[in-house]
């Protein structure tokens, strides 16, 4: 099974992180900016991630094969329009979410959007574990008023190495993917504390990613599992990089995350 976590691991994720997002709502005010999503406020950001919540638990709820229909999606999407209402609405989705994950099915056929994605049960517990524990960091961020450190945002190992694996592996290597250069190179991700290393091809071409460490890599990016794990979603900045080509450079201008 990819990942490091088993699906009720990540399942217990997301519930635990949801909850952490609410104690830290509840310390923030909704018109809060959020410094590690420049253009969002603390509002738009537990819209958004409520919104996420519901889509996720439609999916797995239904079984749905195919993603749902343009106009379901916006309508589970829109958050309330009185704010006063966002947390109750926030807390009854992730609620919804993690009793649907938990009864689905070991077997659960339904859609999923990476091609090489674990079977969707473990897929859908997995991408809404670091959707919410990313995001969580994210309020955390709002609270302190810049990029929290990595001690700080408390990420324990192994969720951060199935959330690496889950970035490196499944969105990477996208045809969609913005991670190209004209001038090739090979790069080396690895976790100090943990026998974990991903080797990434970049070309013109949609990245190759292979597991392990390919020595003659032009650009080596090292850290803890968890300096790594937030680090390569951009929200942490105690990373190591060794190189001839500024690699890290390019996953910063280049790697975004979006489900389509």
């Amino acid at each position: 099974m990819p990942g490091y976590l088993t699906a009720d691991e990540l399942v217990a994720v997301v519930d635990a992180e949801a909850g952490h997002l609410l104690d830290e709502a509840e310390r923030v005010l909704l018109a809060d900016p959020v410094p590690t999503c420049p253009d969002w406020t603390v509002a738009d950001l537990i819209g958004h991630l409520g919104g996420t919540h519901r889509w996720a638990t439609a999916i797995v709820g239904r079984a749905l094969q195919q993603n749902l229909p343009a106009d379901e999606e916006a309508a589970l999407l829109k958050p309330p329009a009185d704010p006063t209402d966002l947390l109750a609405w926030f807390r009854a989705g992730a609620g919804e979410l993690v009793n649907a994950l938990r009864s689905a099915p070991a077997n659960l056929q339904a859609f999923k959007f990476l091609s090489n994605a674990p079977p969707a049960r473990q897929f859908w517990a997995r991408r809404q574990a670091h959707e919410t524990t990313i995001h969580r960091v994210d309020i955390l961020a709002a609270r302190l008023g810049r990029m929290p450190s990595t001690a700080e945002a408390a990420i324990p190992a192994q969720l951060a190495l199935d959330g690496i694996d889950e970035l490196v592996s499944g969105f990477v290597p996208r045809r969609s993917s913005r991670l190209r250069t004209t001038e090739p190179f090979v790069m080396v991700i690895s976790a100090t504390d943990a026998t974990a290393s991903w080797t990434i091809s970049v070309s013109d071409k949609p990245p190759v990613v292979a597991a392990g460490a390919d020595p003659n890599a032009q650009a080596l990016i090292s850290g803890t599992s968890a300096a790594l794990y937030l680090g390569l979603w951009n929200r942490g900045d105690d990373l190591a990089e060794n190189e001839t080509v500024d690699a890290l450079g390019h996953w910063r201008e280049q790697v975004r995350i979006a489900w389509s």
